[in-house]
């Protein structure tokens, strides 16, 4: 796991001069467990997971992915992966979908059609679109790679629906809140997106969010 991303506490102070209510959250929250946007930087290791978490509950995608590192032997890389039989993976409470993407990723990273590499070199729309291009990875799952496994400044994801139950509680809007409102902040919160909508996320969830 690496440190606590170099423009945190730059965010901070930006953001606090910014926003009122991110200044209140950021105060609210100030303590060493913030390092949480720490990663492991293991591309492959975060697409699995991704997929497995996917339209299940956190407690479940927890059970599921258990399952999975111990079907890897702990060793959660490609070229384990590869040996597992669609079996062996679905044992693991995968829906079939699900058992499909990861043997899809897992090929693209054997025969290099899908180059991790690439993606420091990308902007962020650039590279979501390249995420996006996997199997099962979507849109949302793009943008939490970006977030949590580069750990990229400005990413807002707005289809996250606990992103947007916490600018309705914070802000005082119904549920969904107004998409100009959203695209307000957006810009009030730019080139610190992410860092804003960490906060947010631990207003509604005392337990820092890990991926």
């Amino acid at each position: 796991m690496t440190k606590v991303p170099k423009y945190w506490n730059s965010a901070k102070r930006y953001l606090s001069k910014k926003d009122k209510v991110i200044s209140k959250l950021i105060k609210n929250y100030e303590s060493p467990s913030e390092t949480i946007l720490s990663t492991r930087k293991d591309i492959f290791f975060s697409l699995c997971k991704s997929i497995i978490g996917q339209q299940i509950s956190v407690a479940a995608a927890n059970s599921v992915f258990l399952k999975f590192k111990k079907k890897c032997k702990n060793r959660i890389n490609a070229k384990i992966v590869s040996k597992l039989t669609f079996s062996q993976l679905k044992s693991c409470g995968l829906s079939r979908q699900k058992v499909l993407g990861i043997k899809n990723l897992t090929k693209q990273i054997k025969n290099k059609s899908f180059n991790p590499n690439l993606i420091p070199k990308l902007d962020d729309e650039e590279a979501i679109l390249y995420l996006s291009n996997l199997r099962q990875i979507g849109r949302w799952s793009a943008e939490m790679i970006l977030l949590f496994t580069y750990n990229r400044s400005n990413i807002w994801p707005i289809q996250d629906i606990g992103l947007l139950r916490a600018i309705s509680k914070n802000y005082k809007k119904k549920y969904l809140p107004p998409e100009k409102f959203v695209n307000i902040l957006k810009k009030r919160f730019s080139p610190y997106c992410s860092v804003a909508t960490w906060y947010l996320w631990r207003s509604i969830d005392p337990e820092p969010i890990q991926y």
